[in-house]
């Protein structure tokens, strides 16, 4: 139930790939997990319906996108059938005789989680993963793969109605790579002392025979580190600490072929990396996916052509299409970090082009006011920002509702074209009279932003040639 999230068609597909017979439900099914499940040949029923459950199954897992008053989740439980949640599930049914790798943090789970697989595959290793997002070398998210490895993204978000603890804290990890800690989730988490408790339960679960590889960059996260009863090893950029370090990163450069810095060990050692993902903290994810590869006891000489090799994931940083000069971007970026290190990352790859920034505040967090005077910051490496309304806003608790329009007003006070509009449709007009040759245009949103990526390129196509040269 609610196959369609990002790791439930994971774990979907790999539970069809372990020989097991699938079928799900959900309220939409658009791209990429809508098009995984698809070329599975999974059956997805569109609606929660208690006759979904017939043919009666033997197991049912629940999405944490289910609500108590669910009427199919309430004919399931009625009815006996033994149900999970999807971490559960995970634990319970692919976990039993591997060591678990688990990527947490606030940002960039998705992106490391594939490179840390893209490493391990370079150092002969055949992991198993699930990863909330499909990466482009390997064409899935989800692989039963061989002992003793098991990467998984991990998420903080709470498991289930059923169970309010947070995803990660049934993974049974070995290792654990913790990017940073900052305040998301507003639905679930009153603040980031809320946040921070969580990410201690993590830290307390552990395999004291295992590791953690902290990013010492973020305060939190050398915080919730302090009593860990395993192996902490550290990486950066240096702020704070410096010297304390396992790992530093040194000598960051951006182009339009990728990202190349250099990955100081404590020893002094100089290793000189060099990804295909733009952006400083593309860089930070790769130091810290050797910081865990060196811990478990690898070869990271072994490990970096991986890193050099990974294209990433979809939907983060991924162009989608380039018509009449125009270069369009998919990413996942919502949180006001995520979008400026996007935008950023975006600004130096594509150095001397007009960045647009087309942003959709439909998470749980970026419905709600808390970060509405942290946001304008957030664009400042775009020259053309356009905004939606929040859509279905009557999701986040009245007086708590974040204000797209204000947004926009915020940034023309900065001195920042911006623009707001209602829906897709808007953008998509304008976009297509305003949008001109040598336009990089990122889209920024969690959702399928009402088919707008595939709409625009399509009316790019179609607009006279003359039109993508306008002054």
């Amino acid at each position: 139930m609610g196959i369609c999230g990002t790791g439930m068609a994971a774990l979907a597909g790999l539970l069809r790939e372990r020989g097991f017979v699938v079928r799900g439900s959900d309220t939409h099914a658009y791209p990429p997990m809508g098009d995984l499940l698809r070329s599975m040949d999974i059956p997805v029923a569109m609606g929660y319906r208690p006759r979904n459950l017939d043919p009666r199954p033997q197991l049912v897992i629940i999405g944490n996108v289910i609500r108590a008053d669910n009427p199919e989740a309430r004919a399931a439980m009625e009815r006996g059938i033994p149900f999970m949640s999807f971490p559960a599930a995970v634990a319970e049914l692919c976990l039993a005789d591997r060591k678990s790798l688990v990527v947490a943090g606030t940002h960039g789970k998705t992106t490391t989680a594939t490179l840390l697989v893209s490493a391990l595959r370079a150092s002969g290793a055949d992991p198993g993963l699930m990863i909330g997002g499909i990466p482009r070398d390997l064409g899935t998210g989800f692989h039963m793969g061989t002992p003793p490895w098991f990467v998984l993204e991990g998420d903080e978000y709470d498991t289930a109605f059923f169970d309010k603890n947070p995803k990660f804290l049934h993974y049974r990890p070995h290792g654990v790579l913790l990017t940073s800690i900052e305040f998301d989730h507003a639905d679930i988490y009153r603040d980031l002392d809320q946040v921070k408790k969580a990410f201690r339960r993590l830290v307390e679960a552990t395999d004291p025979g295992g590791v953690i590889a902290a990013c010492r960059d973020w305060p939190a996260v050398r915080e919730v580190c302090e009593d860990a009863r395993c192996k902490v090893v550290t990486y950066g950029s240096g702020k704070g600490a410096r010297d304390a370090m396992d790992w530093r990163l040194e000598d960051v450069r951006v182009t339009g072929e990728g990202t190349s810095f250099v990955a100081v060990h404590g020893t002094g050692e100089r290793l000189p990396v060099h990804i295909r993902l733009p952006g400083r903290h593309n860089a930070m994810n790769a130091l810290g996916t050797l910081a865990l590869c060196h811990a478990l006891g690898m070869d990271v000489r072994e490990t970096i052509p991986g890193l050099s090799r990974c294209r990433g994931v979809k939907r983060r940083q991924e162009i989608i299409g380039e018509v009449g000069g125009i270069t369009v971007v998919d990413d996942f970026a919502h949180h006001p970090t995520a979008v400026k290190e996007t935008l950023d990352a975006l600004k130096n790859r594509y150095a001397g082009r007009r960045l647009v920034a087309v942003f959709e505040p439909r998470t749980n967090t970026s419905r709600r006011k808390v970060f509405q005077d942290v946001y304008p910051g957030a664009f400042r490496a775009a020259d053309l920002v356009v905004v939606r309304d929040v859509p279905e806003p009557e999701k986040a608790p009245p007086g708590d509702r974040f204000s797209s329009m204000l947004l926009v007003e915020d940034l023309k006070r900065q001195g920042r074209e911006a623009h707001f509009f209602p829906d897709a449709e808007g953008i998509l007009g304008f976009l297509l009279a305003k949008a001109k040759e040598g336009d990089v245009v990122a889209i920024l949103s969690n959702g399928d932003f009402e088919g707008l990526h595939d709409k625009l390129i399509e009316g790019l196509k179609k607009r006279p040639a003359s039109s993508s040269r306008q002054p």
